[in-house]
């Protein structure tokens, strides 16, 4: 009678996509150490590298089928990090020394906004409707601060008289990632397919633009995604309301 050997268990991570994982996170932690030099562009070119990688990490490890548990803990470590503590802290450097306990209140909403919006997603991560965000998701509340920063050190704007804006930006940010508002997840677009050569036109166009102007464009982009979560979400509850009426 021949005993079978007891099966060993492989202790051990993923290397991809955990490696984009630690460039976004590393990424976030630049951001912090360039606003606490001065070098306020530097930082809020983190925080969109920051973007970048962490939308890479999950698509590499479906791709090469690495999904683990310990992947997506990690990366919500490092979104913490890179999208509630960084632009956090780059925007009361910048803009909130002078304001004291109000600026700091407000860069702490941000903050804990961040915090409250990660684990609410990965409580919910099974359950919830996967073409929908409810919240405004972490990296696109991070890209507003930190494309208003780069705004204004682009055009040398006072922040005397802008760090009021900077306060309302960054309160409602925070505020908007732990709101009931729907924001589309784009989940539900099929990159793999074929679509009309004027989308591809398009898509070209879209581009160019953010590249000439990459500072107003992405703010701009990312604001407009912050808003369109409570139209798009009063618009299906009247929808609805109008449903029932009828």
């Amino acid at each position: 009678m021949t005993l079978k050997k007891p099966t060993i268990r492989q202790r051990g991570i993923y290397l991809l996509p955990n490696l984009f994982t630690t460039g976004a996170l590393f990424a976030g932690f630049y951001a912090i150490t360039s606003a606490m030099g001065g070098r306020y562009e530097t930082a809020v070119i983190s925080i969109f590298v920051a973007m970048i990688l962490d939308g890479l990490d999950g698509r590499v490890a479906r791709l090469t089928n690495t999904q683990s548990e310990f992947g997506a803990q990690y990366d919500s470590l490092s979104d913490m990090l890179s999208f509630g503590v960084a632009p956090a802290l780059v925007m009361y450097l910048f803009a909130f020394s002078s304001l004291g306990k109000v600026g700091l209140f407000a860069a702490f909403v941000h903050t804990a906004g961040g915090a409250l919006r990660l684990a609410r997603f990965n409580t919910q991560l099974a359950t919830a409707d996967k073409r929908y965000f409810q919240g405004l998701p972490s990296p696109a509340a991070a890209a507003i601060p930190a494309g208003f920063i780069w705004v204004c050190i682009e055009y040398g704007y006072d922040m005397a008289v802008f760090k009021y804006v900077a306060l309302l930006l960054i309160t409602c940010s925070g505020l908007l990632m732990v709101s009931n508002f729907r924001y589309s997840s784009f989940k539900e677009i099929d990159f793999k397919g074929k679509v009309p050569f004027f989308v591809a036109i398009a898509v070209m166009l879209g581009i160019a633009f953010v590249m000439a102007q990459p500072q107003t464009m992405l703010f701009l982009l990312f604001l407009g995604y912050a808003i369109s979560g409570p139209v798009v979400t009063l618009i299906m509850r009247r929808r609805k309301w109008q449903g029932r009426k009828a």
